[in-house]
């Protein structure tokens, strides 16, 4: 077929059959070969299959004219090295964000960086995930990737194919609809019940230095992320009216150092009333600060910041977890992560009974149900005490 300069043919490929455009010349001399297959549908004709191949190299020969054909032959890998470089200098997401994307290469390219765009099915994506889910793959504890890791994955994968269809206008399906990440079981949130939160609040008080008496003060009362805690400035107190606003969180990049972000959802963006005893334990922290300040002078960098290093800059984010350790070591006490006392927070608040809307609301979750699902026993078990409760008070009689 020709017309206007291009002329397609057609070659039967297998099962399939492929388009061939001869779109002119390049400059070095040679011929601008444009191709693409397609497959019949099962169950079609000779005659069908011969009368749909000559209008889909029709319809190829128009998406070459108007320069919207592009050639799905490119390997994952290829394209997806240009989204990543593509995503970078818009600087739309975040760079932790970015940072996981490019976490996934290694696993991602070894698994299907050498296949061709079209040839990535949903059930080639779908046996990606199912090996992530095996023990073994997460080298630190020998089990599978989290669910949440999976999603990072899929989401990588699935971002490429948006690119390709709709930056690159690639006639593509995105395989990774239909796509299901495996449960892989985590460790439980494991943190101090009341009575050992209670001996760690007097030790921490007794034997630590004030500036972690005050950080972990702050993480059992509010339930604040630890990036939460570390990006707190002093703008942020409001020690007239005992509050505490967060509009920010400490980060780490392994490129950039310490860095300053956003919350993780908008419902991060929340302001909390606090205890008149955590604002006093803040001013006289403040107090001390100051005189940090003083006596180092000029080596001081003005951050703001709450809890910084010696020098006024910004704490590391493995710091608290290092003097956790060491202090639980040290005074005999279970060692939990620093995160568990944001798990202490919600258990108080659920046992105490409020419901899945105040606890996200107070946590700072993006909805309500992602705080049920997340503290489902927890809920089921405190609704199973206010039955309880309704049943003690009340007898029921039925007559037989």
């Amino acid at each position: 077929m020709k017309e206007d300069g291009f002329i397609g043919r057609i070659e039967k490929r297998g099962n399939g059959y492929r388009f061939k455009i001869y779109d002119g010349y390049k400059a070095d001399g040679t011929q601008n070969i444009v191709t693409k297959t397609w497959i019949p549908e099962p169950g079609m004709t000779e005659r069908q299959i011969e009368k749909e191949a000559n209008r889909q190299l029709v319809l190829f020969e128009e998406e070459v004219k108007n320069g919207t054909a592009v050639d799905c032959k490119i390997k994952f890998e290829t394209l997806a090295n240009e989204f990543l470089k593509q995503i970078e200098l818009e600087g739309k997401l975040k760079t932790l964000w970015i940072e996981r994307l490019n976490d996934c290469k290694e696993r991602t390219y070894n698994a299907i960086g050498h296949l061709r765009m079209d040839r990535i099915k949903t059930s080639t994506v779908q046996n990606f995930i199912n090996n992530l889910a095996k023990d073994g793959t997460n080298k630190q504890n020998g089990k599978g990737l989290a669910t949440k890791t999976q999603k990072i994955y899929l989401s990588f994968i699935s971002d490429v194919f948006e690119f390709a269809i709709k930056c690159k206008e690639m006639k593509l399906k995105n395989p990774c609809e239909g796509v299901n990440t495996i449960y892989v079981p985590t460790e439980s949130k494991d943190c101090y019940d009341l009575e050992e939160t209670q001996k760690f609040l007097d030790l921490l008080c007794q034997k630590a230095q004030f500036k972690y008496v005050v950080f972990f003060t702050i993480a059992i009362f509010t339930g604040f992320r630890k990036g939460e805690i570390l990006g707190l400035e002093w703008k942020d107190i409001d020690f007239e009216n005992c509050v505490i606003t967060l509009s920010r969180t400490s980060l780490y990049s392994k490129r950039k150092g310490i860095i300053t972000g956003t919350p993780k959802t908008k419902s991060g963006f929340r302001s909390i009333k606090v205890s008149e005893q955590l604002i006093s334990m803040l001013q006289k922290y403040k107090d001390e600060q100051d005189k940090q300040k003083e006596y180092i002078g000029d080596a001081w960098h003005e951050t703001d910041r709450l809890f910084t290093a010696w020098n006024g800059l910004p704490m590391g984010p493995d710091t608290p977890r290092h003097w956790l350790q060491k202090f639980c070591k040290k005074e005999g006490l279970r060692y939990v992560n620093v995160h568990s006392f944001r798990h202490f927070n919600a258990s108080i608040l659920i046992d105490k009974g409020c419901n899945a809307k105040d606890v996200s609301s107070y946590l700072g979750h993006s909805c309500p149900s992602t705080t049920y699902n997340f503290y489902i026993r927890l809920f089921q078990k405190a609704e199973a005490k206010a039955s309880k409760a309704i049943s003690d008070c009340i007898n029921l009689n039925v007559g037989g």
